[in-house]
């Protein structure tokens, strides 16, 4: 059975490096067989800031709860602002609070690849442990490999034209792919999940 690997995560910027790096650990999981599904800094852009005493969504709202709905894994990149989550990725996830009263609960039973890009390796680090604080509160299964990627100097981590240019973070980001659906794959064989009392 093919399985659904779900990629959020970007900025504001077109082709922001957190984009591209969410969409080369994306092609890495299609590369072992998963389809793959990507929304990002364009489509989070269009999300409203989540309001939880409203009901009412959007259909971009409707789209992503669907898609984490059926993922069986996703990857979740952003960069570190202030040494932590920017507000466009966590809106997102604040929107999955839409899954709390289903049978698979938020991401429950899910393996999630995380994703960090900042200027300094402070905020890559507060900001992955925040990240993984963050997908453990919605029972999702942080991979072992979380990516941080250091953006500022003058070293190129992606090429013109989208492809990773830099060999070590082509080959985590490879990794980090293969984990999500190598987990995606063993996690449906072996976890039960129930909504708790």
């Amino acid at each position: 059975m093919t399985r659904l690997i779900v990629g959020i995560g970007g900025t504001t910027r077109p082709e922001s490096t957190s984009e591209l790096a969410v969409r080369a650990a994306l092609r890495a999981a299609e590369d072992r067989g998963a389809e793959t599904l990507h929304l990002g800094g364009a489509f989070l852009a269009r999300l409203p800031l989540y309001a939880p005493e409203s009901t009412a969504r959007t259909v971009e709202q409707q789209t992503l709860v669907e898609a984490v709905r059926r993922a069986d894994g996703l990857v979740i990149g952003t960069p570190g602002y202030h040494g932590g989550i920017s507000g466009l990725v966590k809106n997102a996830l604040d929107l999955l609070e839409d899954l709390r009263d289903d049978t698979r609960v938020y991401v429950d039973g899910r393996a999630v690849g995380l994703v960090v890009t900042a200027a300094g390796a402070q905020a890559c680090g507060t900001t992955l442990a925040a990240l993984r604080a963050v997908v453990h509160a919605l029972r999702g299964w942080p991979t072992p490999l979380g990516v941080t990627l250091g953006t500022g100097g003058s070293r190129r981590l992606f090429g013109p034209d989208g492809a990773c240019a830099d060999a070590r973070t082509a080959a985590q980001l490879d990794l980090l792919g293969q984990q999500v659906t190598s987990f995606a794959d063993a996690l449906s064989c072996t976890v039960t999940t129930s909504r708790m009392p």
